[in-house]
């Protein structure tokens, strides 16, 4: 039976916005996110993916509570964390860290790389300072630095150098479950791989469950078990990650595929730029018969072959 590390069930985020001045402005929502359910099993790395302004991060950010949903629930390790306060919740920090995409503003510029690392020691009170500090210096090696990287500021370090201690902090706390969000995309093409590594590296051995965000195909087809693939705040199409790749059903799938960069002049295809006309129109179409469901049952999400979800327009 599968082990579940992470749980978003029917996750939603709104927005009230006020438009215009005067005594009466009018207020426009905005939903960030629709619905969305997720479930992420113990030592996999399921990848979200998606164009800037689906959604993804702002999932991730409700995933660890450092967003609040709007709707829906959240479990980690089969405990719902929706509900928590700020105390109760404390315990399940440990259990779920994030790596953010700007790593330099993520780390305190007036602390010691030691420091970063053993600040999430010092917050949960595990260990002495001295036993604290030790840590983080062998944290720094595990993730490819020397302990006499532990005297140095954050300004004094590459890009790649810097999102390594930022991993070395995040998982110092030896958590479940690691949100990832676009943790590759400032660095450059050498650097992003030898990141990429160095999480395969240590999901292995850690036994980690990550929640990979990114809108970088390649990246995603190299790392992840499993994709999502979101629209307009919606989960559209997912599946296992060599199925999404070989046989994508949405059409909005194939257009994120086609923008994939290609070496060989004869695999460039034109990126495919896509209207919500030709999104409703290119949407699959299956009957409730063919998926032996009742005519009045309509899912956001079908099962068109095993693992393999898709938005989909359900007919009688």
């Amino acid at each position: 039976m599968m082990q579940t590390a992470l749980e978003l069930r029917n996750l939603s985020k709104t927005y009230h916005i006020r438009a215009g001045g005067g005594l009466f402005p009018a207020v426009n929502t905005l939903h960030a996110v629709r619905g969305v359910s997720l479930i992420l099993p113990r030592n996999k790395i399921l990848g979200l993916v998606g164009e800037s302004g689906s959604g993804k991060s702002t999932t991730g950010l409700m995933a660890l509570r450092l967003l609040e949903p709007t709707g829906g629930q959240i479990l980690v390790g089969g405990a719902d964390i929706t509900g928590l306060d700020h105390k109760a919740l404390k315990p399940f920090r440990r259990k779920m860290q994030v790596v953010f995409q700007d790593s330099y503003s993520a780390l305190d510029p007036m602390m010691t790389l030691a420091q970063i690392v053993a600040e999430p020691l010092h917050i949960h009170g595990l260990g002495s300072a001295r036993e604290q500090t030790d840590q983080a210096l062998d944290w720094l090696v595990r993730v490819g630095l020397d302990r006499s990287y532990g005297s140095r500021y954050p300004h004094e370090l590459s890009g790649g150098q810097r999102q390594r201690v930022a991993i070395a902090r995040a998982l110092i706390l030896r958590p479940d479950v690691l949100v990832a969000d676009e943790p590759t995309s400032a660095l450059d093409v050498s650097v992003k791989a030898q990141i990429i590594n160095l999480l395969q590296d240590l999901q292995a051995e850690m036994g980690l469950s990550i929640l990979f965000i990114s809108h970088d195909l390649s990246v995603v087809r190299s790392l992840t078990d499993s994709v999502a693939v979101m629209l307009a705040g919606r989960i559209v199409e997912q599946a296992p990650t060599e199925a999404i790749f070989a046989d994508p059903q949405h059409i909005y799938t194939r257009s994120l595929l086609d923008a994939i960069p290609a070496l060989n002049p004869k695999d460039r295809q034109r990126r495919s730029f896509i209207s919500p006309a030709q999104i409703e129109a290119g949407t699959p179409r299956y009957s409730a018969a063919a998926l032996g469901i009742p005519p009045s049952d309509v899912p956001g999400l079908v099962q068109v072959s095993p693992d393999h979800l898709v938005e989909a327009v359900v007919t009688p």
